[in-house]
């Protein structure tokens, strides 16, 4: 178990945690631990005994110890896996069988006999499930136990598909999926429908079994739950926090998913920490929140009380304190996006000049502008300010096979009635209709289905923009290519995509560009979009395009998450009309409404989601003691001279 320096009724880490810059660096660590063992065992003439998993996680893993096995002549002869969980009812020709995930990720590209893998089989009769599974038990114990059990974590708190509830004497069995689950699986299935609602899966005693267990967490959404397992006590409701009974297990995260913990938090109640201006405005407004009460009000005995008395010390008290702090999110709200013109106080955080800006706003897929930042492009537009919109990739994929069938129809229906319906038109129409009648869920949607789908996505688009002002000629359409798979997963991106985006800059030459910082969306898309961007602006800035020296990137939230109030650089107050004037806007994107293809674990409407998050950071100034707004929108400033440590 770790220690810490902590207070008595402040919580406590149970179980050892290491924090990685990323998962690459994570996944190398992992491997070579199971790479020492699977050597020294083979020394001894023994066999290595792994318990496997799968999803996201531990891919990276799979892909070292690949790349072991070919460079460093790592043999896998003398082991033998037993995966975690499988589908139920589930082919394993099916290609989100875990089979074949694991066949693709790992084990077709080693050298373990097939007679060592051992994978549950989802395609058995269902009176045939009990047996089954009494006899992976015993193969498990047949061949000594597992050595090394390597673990995910899910929202719901699972490990393997043990989900909230299940018994700590559990073993192999069939269960019934979570819902979070199911929501989180959308993504591969195509839509939760989809989904299976049952797994079968090791039980918690059977990975408690394991000699030693490492567990994997990467990325924001594993934020919250990772807290419940590590900090809090041992529950059904969380299962992974049944880790805390194992004598060897250690966890690996990165720092996205460890932004819930106390240590993040709220480090100094771990012990001494690096006052930097960030750390201190984060304590200050942690201070605030926690006492429930306004910034100009705390005072050298509030500090005291929660440990922060070191503070006082570098401050020479909590008044001057307070007022610096206070002035530092005061002065991030404003109500020019673009420049006030006139206002040079250096305190703003757009520039006055030039007074009419070029404004480009990337969206990721079709609709994440007027989401996220629909107030302030209406703000922008109303103040003159001359906006572009770029919609990176087509977002065909995320519209209902029935909305295609509706507007395929629709457009038979417009050709019949001007007697111009062609034969090609109508086959087309036809084959969409044969198709979508008999498609299955792992299904590729035809070109002519994508197209349809892509143009459907791309009409709302151009009703949001000519609602918010933004003129005919600076709406761009761009279809990156690394989206246009057809599936959820996508292509890594490529010169291609960056090639598009610099051309575009180039011709735009903004003053400011805005860009979705929102990286929780749960298929990916808006980081490899964001990527994207960043490395146009490299590319450009190191041909010496000077004009890129005079713009700001402002980086947005609000379809996903939300920036923390001590990372806002730019608060632009948003009224009641306004926020209705926004809502409107959403609503142009009508393929999206009352219920979206991907929602993800929120059941909320986007509209819902962006007006709540919205509501919230506007609650939050309030509560540190700025004036009351309706709604806030946030943005943080991309800094080009500190590219590193920001994206660290």
């Amino acid at each position: 178990m770790t220690q810490s320096i902590h207070f008595t009724d402040q919580p406590v880490e149970k179980l050892p945690l290491n924090i990685v810059e990323g998962k690459e660096e994570g996944a190398k660590e992992i491997a070579s631990i199971i790479a020492d063992l699977i050597k020294e065992k083979e020394a001894q003439g023994k066999k290595t005994v792994l318990g496997l998993a799968t999803g996201s996680s531990p891919v990276m893993v799979y892909k070292e110890l690949i790349r072991m096995h070919n460079e460093d002549n790592l043999s896998f002869k003398n082991v033998v896996t037993f995966n975690l969980d499988e589908y139920y009812p589930m082919s394993s020709e099916n290609k989100n069988s875990y089979v074949r995930f694991m066949n693709e990720q790992l084990f077709d590209h080693i050298d373990i006999p097939k007679d060592n893998i051992h994978i549950p089989d989802g395609s058995l009769p269902i009176n045939k499930i009990e047996k089954y599974c009494s006899k992976y038990e015993k193969k498990i114990k047949d061949q000594g136990g597992i050595d090394i059990q390597l673990l995910g974590i899910g929202r719901s708190g699972h490990i393997g598909f043990n989900e909230p509830g299940s018994a700590i004497n559990s073993t192999t069995r069939i269960v019934k999926l979570d819902p979070i689950t199911i929501a989180d699986a959308a993504k591969d299935f195509g839509s939760e429908k989809s989904v299976p609602l049952r797994a079968i899966t090791m039980g918690i005693s059977t990975i408690l079994n394991a000699r030693k267990i490492i567990l994997t967490a990467w990325g924001k959404n594993k934020s919250v739950i990772l807290k419940k397992m590590i900090e809090e006590p041992v529950t059904t409701k969380v299962p992974a926090s049944f880790l805390q009974l194992h004598d060897e297990v250690t966890i690996y995260a990165d720092e996205d998913a460890t932004t819930e913990l106390s240590r993040t938090k709220a480090p100094w109640i771990y012990g001494m920490v690096k006052w930097t201006p960030k750390m201190v405005k984060r304590a200050v407004i942690w201070l605030s929140l926690e006492l429930e009460k306004p910034i100009l009000k705390l005072t050298d005995d509030d500090y005291k009380a929660k440990g922060l008395i070191d503070l006082l010390a570098l401050y020479d008290g909590a008044y001057d304190l307070n007022i610096k702090v206070f002035g530092q999110i005061r002065d991030t709200i404003t109500g020019w996006p673009g420049g006030k013109p006139g206002a040079y106080e250096k305190t703003r955080p757009e520039r006055p000049e030039p007074a009419v800006k070029r404004s480009l706003i990337f969206s990721p897929h079709p609709d994440d502008d007027v989401i996220s930042m629909g107030g302030t492009l209406l703000r922008l537009a109303d103040q003159g300010h001359d906006v572009h919109v770029a919609y990176q990739t087509s977002g065909n994929i995320a519209v209902f096979d029935d909305d295609a069938l509706r507007f395929s129809s629709f457009s038979v229906d417009l050709m019949k009635s001007q007697n111009n319906l062609s034969p090609d038109h109508e086959k087309a129409h036809q084959e969409l209709v044969k198709f979508l009648k008999s498609k299955k869920s792992d299904d590729i949607d035809t070109q002519y289905v994508k197209n349809i789908k892509r143009l459907i996505r791309q009409g709302e688009a151009e009703a949001a923009c000519r609602y918010c002002g933004v003129k005919e000629k600076n709406v761009h359409f761009l279809y990156l290519p690394f989206y246009e798979t057809g599936l959820v997963e996508k292509n890594p991106m490529a010169d291609e995509d960056v090639k598009i985006v610099v051309d575009l800059l180039r011709k735009v030459k903004p003053h400011q560009i805005f860009a979705a910082g929102d990286l929780q969306d749960p298929h990916g898309t808006h980081e490899v979009c964001l990527q994207i961007i960043f490395a146009a602006i490299r590319q450009i800035r190191e041909a010496g395009d000077t004009w890129l020296n005079d713009a700001y990137v402002w980086l947005y939230r609000g379809a996903w998450q939300e920036w923390d109030v001590e990372d806002i650089e730019m608060a632009i107050p948003i009224s009641p009309e306004e926020l209705k004037r926004k809502r409107k806007a959403i609503f142009k994107h009508q393929s999206q409404k009352d219920f979206p293809v991907f929602p993800g674990e929120d059941n909320r409407e986007f509209w819902q989601r962006s007006e709540a998050r919205n509501r919230t950071t506007a609650r939050l100034y309030d509560k540190l003691g700025l004036t009351e707004y309706e709604a806030i929108e946030a943005f943080v400033k991309y800094p080009f001279d500190d590219e590193e440590s920001f994206l660290k």
